[in-house]
């Protein structure tokens, strides 16, 4: 959330926004600050709090262009890449709308069926930049994700990985026995930044939790166009100016 604030604010225009499999809330605040010409997504959305409002506007009007997905055609397309490949057999998306509106998937026959068995093909998505936030960083440039292997797959599909970390640890963590299956190697990873709390008002696993209460307020005030406004100004521009040295 802290790197989406300073794009708002250094005023990003026509970004292309992949979401591994959905988008939420930055997604939906760069949308509303006339960043964003298209989205590839399976769903934009506030999860408890809602629908994305700005999302949703901006899709009304025509403002975006949206390209659909299911949750494992985008895990799928990126795995693609991943193994370096064009790309991947996936089923459970024949017989859909979908199919039909996207002339980079393919049906074609299983080649080691005797009978018919239709099976699509999702071609690979190689990202132009990969940006998340992560627990720790270390001196060797890793990124420790624990559990949240897609992460994994996310980075090394992407031609350039940038992630804000809460603390940035000294050392190699990858010779850390306990920590290295949860390691993102530099090898993968263009560029670290400190963010402590950069995620708020989403949350990092037994760090911090998601802030409902904010999230609610900023899914009430997103309503509407004035009230999105009065929600940048006091939590984007704001908080830039607070973070000028005086």
């Amino acid at each position: 959330m802290d790197a989406v604030r300073a794009l708002i604010q250094r005023k990003a225009k026509n970004l292309r926004l992949l979401g591994v499999p959905v988008l939420g809330m930055s997604a939906d605040l760069l949308i509303g600050a006339g960043c964003v010409a298209e989205v590839h997504s399976s769903a934009v959305s506030l999860g408890e709090a809602g629908l994305a409002p700005r999302f949703s506007e901006a899709v009304e009007r025509g403002e975006i262009k949206v390209v659909d997905y299911t949750c494992p055609a985008v895990h799928t397309a990126l795995q693609a890449t991943e193994k370096g490949v064009p790309f991947m057999p996936l089923r459970g998306v024949i017989g859909s709308d979908l199919v039909a509106g996207r002339a980079d998937w393919q049906v074609a026959q299983n080649p080691f069926s005797a009978g018919k068995d239709p099976i699509l093909l999702v071609s690979a998505i190689v990202p132009d930049v990969a940006l998340f936030h992560a627990r720790w960083g270390d001196a060797a440039g890793n990124v420790w994700v624990g559990r949240r292997r897609e992460l994994a797959t996310i980075a090394h599909a992407a031609r350039n990985t940038y992630v804000t970390v809460e603390e940035l640890r000294p050392g190699d963590m990858l010779e850390d026995e306990l920590l290295a299956p949860g390691v993102i190697s530099g090898i993968y990873v263009s560029g670290i930044a400190r963010a402590e709390h950069g995620a708020w008002p989403l949350g990092v696993v037994d760090v911090y939790g998601i802030d409902d209460a904010h999230l609610a307020a900023y899914a009430a005030a997103a309503k509407t166009r004035e009230g999105f406004e009065r929600y940048l100004d006091e939590h984007v521009w704001q908080r830039k100016k607070s973070s000028l040295p005086a």
